[in-house]
């Protein structure tokens, strides 16, 4: 009995944690995107968690340390900021709502949870480039 008990209990915990990264709207490439970076992430590969990003000079990054532009600028504040898998914690997301802007680019406001510490909420602009949703505009606060 117990061990069924535990079963189900990990099946709904997996199904709340898949759900909290899905909201109504938001199409399925970015939704596995999402669950990628956060399993890249907590994997400590973050490398692996940038391939949500749009890998161009113009990328936008604002949070705490101001606002940046460029991929390479953010996988670099990301390293110093995250220098090993310790100092990463376990990411989860929780999405709250999937605004389209246009045919092709959309806004997601969720939020993020690395420890009891660090957490907070991001604004995300998506937007379909050579043929793929990536992140054009992340705006993350603590």
């Amino acid at each position: 009995m117990f061990k069924q008990l535990a079963t189900y209990l990990l099946c709904l915990y997996s199904l709340s944690a898949w759900s909290q990264i899905q909201v109504p709207g938001m199409p399925d490439e970015v939704h596995k995107t999402m669950k990628d970076q956060q399993n890249a992430w907590n994997d400590g590969d973050i490398d692996a968690f940038m391939n949500g990003y749009w890998e161009s000079d113009s990328l936008l990054f604002i949070g705490s340390s101001g606002v940046n532009n460029g991929y390479l600028k953010t996988l670099s504040n990301y390293k110093k900021s995250y220098p090993n898998k310790d100092a990463m914690g376990s990411l989860t997301f929780n999405n709250r709502s999937w605004t389209p802007l246009s045919d092709n680019t959309a806004l997601l406001i969720g939020s993020w949870r690395i420890s009891e510490e660090q957490h907070g909420m991001y604004s995300l602009i998506w937007k379909v480039i050579d043929g793929r949703w990536v992140i054009i505009a992340d705006h993350s606060s603590s």
